[in-house]
């Protein structure tokens, strides 16, 4: 039974940050908008930090052999000191991977933890954290529910024909498909974008999620059909450190011809990619822009990066036109999509043969609609919130 002033907590685990929102579970509806939220960011590396709503970050000290336990340390004592008498009543972890097995929000015991780790391997970068988070308070707190939200979940509307790979069959039969991400961002969207678009939201969508990882989603009826994300978070654009879609021969040539090792080819395409491995300069798209102006090699490679990461996002979405038959609205998102006004313009710069027309002024503004009126494509901004996803979900299951 929930009463006043219960809480649900979410927790986002990457590999060098846990975002964590608190949203008070006896609200119904239940707030888009935390009670409080924060981050530890910079785990592993030599200067963690703690941030909070309202607060500036500021250092703390994780123990360097366990700095992922700590950190989750460091969110359990800041969550506890904040309760005054309130209780949590369930925690919400976003987990990247369900596979086959797993679309639906689930209770985690024992048993599903272990299902969950077979997945690792699907989604190295961000699996194993969320499972360690679940593992570390289901220890600590075994009464507690811990629920699972997969990012792989939205998708499994999508058809088998976007599903299956051109592999022998019996690697399909053995689960190796398309299966998508970004599922919890694109679950919000299908939430949103009705209340701000009406029956367009119910039309031809594609929505761009950009952030350090980046996929799009074309969406009919509010339901996934295509997504360029497949077996694993390495696929389709460009992004902050990894391929994206890549001919699988480059990768047996860095194996066979350059003796790569498995780990160091891992490292190179999750790692040492994309944006910042063709600029060299970093992994945000604001951070290029401001070199693409540098003389010699270091400007050439900034206006490449920039411009390979527009023409594939540029690619994708078309792709997304043929697959959905048109396009009535394309909806950015993301820490890039919502706060990068020069990619937007970009992007929609080179889809002008759709029909597509940006308000110059609102695009720069960030307002929720940046498109012209003449524009045959409504464009728009809609900001994420994987967090409320999480735990409307959580609440569902108590």
């Amino acid at each position: 039974m929930i009463a006043r002033g219960d809480l649900v907590l979410v927790l986002n685990c990457g590999s060098s940050s846990i975002k964590f929102a608190l949203f008070d579970a006896s609200t119904d509806p239940l707030p888009r908008r935390p009670e409080w939220n924060g981050k530890v960011q910079g785990i592993g590396g030599p200067r963690p930090d703690f941030g909070e709503t309202g607060v500036a970050p500021y250092p703390v000290e994780l123990d360097p052999a366990h700095p992922y336990r700590a950190a989750l340390d460091v969110i359990r004592e800041r969550v506890l000191a904040r309760l005054d008498g309130r209780r949590i009543i369930a925690v919400a972890h976003r987990v990247v991977h369900g596979g086959r097995k797993y679309f639906e929000p689930v209770v985690v015991d024992a048993a599903v933890l272990a299902d969950l780790q077979s997945y690792v391997p699907l989604a190295p970068l961000h699996q194993p954290f969320a499972l360690e988070a679940i593992d570390a308070l289901l220890s600590l707190a075994p009464g507690l529910p811990q629920v699972a939200c997969f990012d792989t979940g939205f998708h499994h509307t999508i058809p088998d024909l976007e599903q299956i790979l051109p592999l022998p069959w019996d690697a399909w039969q053995r689960g190796l498909r398309r299966y998508g991400f970004h599922g919890l961002s694109y679950n919000y969207m299908a939430e949103a974008l009705p209340g701000r678009h009406g029956d367009l939201a119910r039309g031809r969508v594609i929505a761009a999620h950009l952030g350090s990882g980046a996929s799009l989603c074309a969406m009919r009826e509010l339901q996934s059909v295509a997504t360029t994300m497949g077996f694993s978070s390495l696929d389709g654009l460009m992004m902050g450190t990894r391929t994206g879609a890549l001919d699988p021969g480059a990768v047996l040539y860095l194996m066979e011809i350059e003796k790569l090792s498995l780990e160091e080819v891992g490292r190179v395409l999750y790692h040492e990619s994309g944006l910042l491995g063709i600029s060299g300069i970093s992994s945000e798209p604001r951070v290029i822009v401001r070199h693409e102006d540098d003389p010699g090699e270091a400007g050439e490679r900034a206006r490449m990066a920039l411009a390979l990461y527009v023409r594939r996002c540029v690619r994708e979405i078309a792709s997304l036109v043929a697959v959905l038959g048109g396009l009535d609205l394309l909806v950015f998102t993301a820490g890039v999509g919502e706060h990068n006004a020069f990619i937007r313009e970009r992007v929609c710069r080179d889809l002008a043969f759709l029909g597509v027309e940006l308000d110059a002024a609102a695009n720069e503004a960030h307002a929720t609609v940046i498109s012209s009126a003449s524009s045959r494509v409504r464009v728009a901004i809609e900001p994420t919130n994987e967090e409320w996803i999480a735990a409307r979900h959580a609440l569902t299951l108590l």
